[in-house]
């Protein structure tokens, strides 16, 4: 059922691509980073950099000793992403929230999700 559910959340995001120019809800930036592991397994915090890539983003997320880097697609509506930090791979999926960005994530086979938000720098 979980896998049903991000798979519509992110073909919902695909769906609503808005390939316009930058607005204020523009993903591109650095944010400070707040979220909580899947299955509210702990709480962690960081920085997000996401920067333009021609059509895609790339998200990077240094979050203690770990970095995470993503690759994402999206608008000024909202963005999903994949990442990888060594052999963890999992989805993000997030949506505007004025300057800032709420979401959810997941590890790539992963039957519960974590929850983070982007709070612009």
């Amino acid at each position: 059922m979980l896998s049903k559910l991000l798979f519509a959340a992110v073909l919902a995001v695909v769906v609503f691509l808005d390939h316009s120019p930058a607005f204020a809800g523009d993903p591109v930036g650095t944010y400070s980073v707040a979220g909580s592991n899947p299955g509210g397994r702990g709480r962690y915090s960081g920085t997000v950099t996401v920067e333009r890539t021609g059509d895609t983003f790339r998200v990077t997320w240094d979050v203690g000793s770990q970095t995470y880097v993503g690759t994402g697609i999206g608008s000024e509506k909202g963005i999903a992403v994949s990442y990888r930090s060594g052999n963890q791979t999992g989805l993000a999926i997030y949506g505007a929230n004025g300057s800032n960005w709420e979401g959810v994530w997941t590890y790539t086979g992963g039957r519960e999700v974590g929850g983070e938000v982007w709070t612009r720098r």
